[in-house]
C-alpha cells in the first residue's frame, strides 16, 4: 500500500479530567494532536501507513510528541527540529448545555517560524498515494504558507492526489495576509476540498444561486468551475442539540451527482474534537480501499461517528469497527 502524507503543526492538549472546568481543576491530562496530524494517526490505526511533516523543538517536548504519533504508526521521520517552542491548546470539555471551550497559546511556535526549504517534498513523496493538507497550516504564518504551496506544486508534478479541509478560522490570519489572498491559489491545486457553503462564501465570495434547490450543489458547481482540478466536494451536516447530543450527515457532489449519507445520532459525546479529521481519514481510507464514493463517504461519516466515542484528539478505530456502523450497527452491544 501506497502511502498517505499530510502536513501541519502538532499542539499539546491540556485538559481538566473528566468535565471539570479549568477554574476548578488541579490538574491537566497532556495529549497531543493537530488537524492534519489526526489524519495520519486515524488512517494508520485503519492499516493505512501514513507519514507526516511538521516542525518541532529539540527538547524533550518536542520529541515527546514524536513518539506520540510513533506510537499510533505514524512515520515522523521527516521531522525538522527548529525554532524555540511548542504550541499548545487549552480544551474544557463542555456538557449538556455547557458548550467546550478551548484556549489557544501558540504564537512564536517552531512550527509558524519553520523554514520552507527545510523540506525535501520530492523525497517525501517517493511511493505516496495521498496528500492531505488543511486551511489551518497557511493562516499560521507566510513560511508556512509558502512550505505548503511547494508541497502542493510537487504533489501534483509528482502525481499524487492533493486534499484539503479549508477550515476556515478567521482569527489565525494574522501575518499580514488574508486567507482570500493566499488560499485560491493552493486550493487550485486540489483534487478533493471538504468545503461548507459558508466557507466558499468567506474564501472564495461563493454563493449559492438564488433559487436553487440544493444550496451544496450550487456551490459545488461554482467551485469547480472556478477550480478545475476539482473532482469531490464533501462536507458534513452537523445538527447540534446540545454539547453531548449531535446529529451527523455526510454529502459529496462530484460534478454529476450529490451523495448523502443516513444521518446519525450521537449521543452521549465524549470528545467531538478531531471529529473533523476523522471524517477527512475515512474518507481517504475509503477512496484508495474500495470502489465507489458512496463507500468513501460513508467510510468517513462512521469513522467519525465513532471518534465521538473516544477521548483525545485521534480516532482509534479500527476497520473492522468503522464497517460495522457503515453495515447499521449502532447498537453499542457488548462484543464477547
Amino acid at each position: 500500500m501506497r502511502k498517505v502524507v499530510t502536513f501541519g503543526e502538532i499542539m499539546m492538549r491540556l485538559s481538566p479530567p473528566l468535565n471539570y472546568r479549568l477554574v476548578q481543576t488541579d490538574g491537566l491530562d497532556i495529549t497531543y494532536g493537530g488537524g492534519e496530524a489526526n489524519v495520519s494517526a486515524s488512517l494508520a490505526r485503519m492499516g493505512q501507513p501514513t507519514a507526516h511533516i511538521t516542525c518541532f523543538p529539540d527538547n524533550e517536548l518536542g520529541h515527546a510528541a514524536v513518539g506520540s504519533f510513533q506510537r499510533y504508526g505514524v512515520d515522523m521521520s521527516h521531522t525538522v527540529f527548529s525554532g524555540a517552542r511548542l504550541g499548545l491548546y487549552f480544551l474544557e470539555v463542555g456538557a449538556s448545555v455547557r458548550a467546550s471551550k478551548i484556549v489557544y497559546d501558540r504564537a512564536g511556535s517552531s512550527f509558524s517560524t519553520l523554514d520552507p526549504a527545510a523540506f525535501n517534498w520530492e523525497k517525501i513523496f517517493q511511493n505516496v498515494a495521498w496528500f492531505h493538507w488543511t486551511g489551518i497550516t497557511p493562516a499560521i504564518s507566510a513560511e508556512a504558507a509558502e512550505a505548503c504551496q511547494q508541497a502542493i506544486t510537487t504533489a501534483r508534478r509528482m502525481g499524487v492526489t492533493v486534499s484539503a479541509d479549508v477550515n476556515y478560522r478567521r482569527n489565525l490570519w494574522q501575518y499580514g495576509k488574508k486567507a482570500q489572498e493566499v488560499m485560491p491559489d493552493l486550493v487550485a491545486g486540489c483534487d478533493v476540498v471538504v468545503c461548507a457553503e459558508n466557507d466558499a462564501e468567506d474564501l472564495f465570495s461563493i454563493v449559492p444561486e438564488q433559487g436553487a434547490e440544493d444550496s451544496f450543489t450550487s456551490m459545488s458547481n461554482q467551485l469547480m468551475q472556478r477550480f478545475p482540478n476539482i473532482r469531490q466536494v464533501i462536507t458534513t451536516r452537523r445538527e447540534t442539540i446540545s454539547a453531548s447530543h449531535n446529529r451527523l450527515t455526510g454529502v459529496l457532489y462530484n460534478g454529476q451527482s450529490r451523495i448523502e449519507t443516513p444521518t446519525y445520532d450521537m449521543n452521549p459525546i465524549i470528545d467531538r474534537i478531531g471529529g473533523g479529521d476523522a471524517f477527512m481519514a475515512g474518507f481517504i481510507y475509503g477512496s484508495l480501499n474500495y470502489t465507489k464514493a458512496d463507500e468513501a463517504l460513508s467510510c468517513g461519516v462512521a469513522a467519525s461517528v465513532l471518534k465521538h466515542t473516544i477521548p483525545g484528539d485521534v480516532n482509534l478505530a479500527t476497520v473492522a469497527e468503522v464497517e460495522e456502523v457503515m453495515r447499521g450497527n449502532t447498537s453499542g452491544r457488548l462484543l464477547r
